[in-house]
């Protein structure tokens, strides 16, 4: 009796269970359409103040200030030098000073801008995007511009082991907390691009990292408020270890979320802020220590009066651009800038770390 009963009791849940098939099977789930194969072509940036041209000047009106907005995007921005078909639209949602959460669908503290990854898929129905170009990071936990204030404090106090005395190990774990975060916002635009209806092989998703503004090849007489008021311990710091780890923890969240990497930290080798005589001459690609002093008169603007300090100038953004430029044309998977002894730059292999 009880074997019978087991029996049907397996009939009637087998039965259940082809029914539901039937019942599924009879209402397709719903597919994305395709993205539309004729609308203009676009490559988009995304992130902080190193794709939305911080240190370039000339700045888009509202993102110089008006309304909170200090996104700083300018026509000197990376996305701007690139070279592309003439048809492709170059588009800059990046923003100075934005962290993980900007960049993607949930921004935390409402930054005046929004979320960028929600202005992605605004373009998406207007641009057919062949290229998303991000680099984030280094405004949530390592904070490298308040790395770079505590620095210059320490040159002011001359203090004893430098900015970095206290930073080295607190360094590792500032990186491994970002990770997570910027893993988080480029899930959020690969959900982004899914729900437009485009394939992984639709588009190219590059993460890049950071270079380093400074060197150990600073001049001496450039040590100081006028140029570049640091500690040689602390140059040495920033240029061979904060700005190398920081790389290899964007290079480990970009092969998780199977993004294209550009390695950075070497692109502007010998030609670091403070590296050439005085005023900086071409072969400097980033800013020294820079000051508007209109700014300060205005107590809204104050704060913001040396936010392009040891950002790329123009050259550093039009270097970038060379060697993002051919990243992108060879459709490599990971790559690294570095100075090509002529004033440029060029893209080389880069051996990935042990553990992948």
């Amino acid at each position: 009796m009880r074997a019978r009963l087991a029996k049907l009791l397996t009939l009637f849940l087998v039965g259940s269970v082809f029914a539901l098939v039937l019942l599924v099977s009879d209402r397709p789930v719903p597919v994305p359409p395709q993205p539309e194969p004729d609308l203009p072509r676009a490559v988009v940036t995304l992130g902080d103040s190193t794709l939305s041209g911080e240190g370039a000047g000339n700045y888009v009106p509202g993102t110089d200030g008006r309304n909170g907005n200090w996104c700083h995007r300018s026509p000197g921005a990376v996305v701007h030098q690139l070279s592309l078909p003439a048809d492709v639209e170059r588009i800059n949602l990046a923003c100075s000073g934005a962290r993980a959460s900007q960049v993607g669908l949930d921004p935390r503290g409402s930054p005046p801008d929004g979320s960028q990854a929600r202005q992605l898929a605004e373009l998406t129905e207007r641009y057919r995007i062949t290229d998303v170009v991000v680099a984030v990071g280094a405004n949530d936990d390592p904070d490298f511009v308040g790395v770079l204030n505590s620095c210059v404090n320490a040159w002011v106090g001359q203090q004893e082991g430098g900015c970095s005395k206290r930073l080295r190990e607190q360094w590792p774990h500032r990186v491994d907390e970002m990770r997570p975060k910027v893993s988080e916002a480029l899930s959020d635009i690969r959900s982004v691009m899914r729900r437009a209806g485009y394939t992984r092989g639709d588009y190219s998703l590059v993460l890049q990292s950071y270079a380093s503004p400074v060197g150990p090849d600073i001049r001496s007489d450039l040590q100081n408020l006028s140029g570049c008021p640091l500690l040689s311990s602390d140059v040495r710091w920033v240029r061979h270890t904060a700005v190398p780890q920081l790389s290899e923890g964007l290079r480990e969240v970009a092969r998780q979320n199977g993004a294209a990497f550009l390695d950075l930290s070497r692109a502007g080798y010998g030609h670091e802020a403070c590296t050439d005589s005085s005023p900086p001459a071409d072969s400097e690609w980033f800013q020294r220590l820079s000051v508007d002093w209109k700014a300060l008169e205005h107590e809204e603007r104050a704060p913001h009066a040396m936010q392009e300090s040891f950002h790329p100038n123009t050259r550093g953004y039009e270097r970038i651009a060379e060697c993002l430029s051919e990243f992108l044309d060879g459709h490599r998977n990971t790559a690294r800038c570095v100075p090509n002894g002529q004033g440029g730059v060029r893209t080389t292999s880069t051996e990935r770390a042990s553990g992948d």
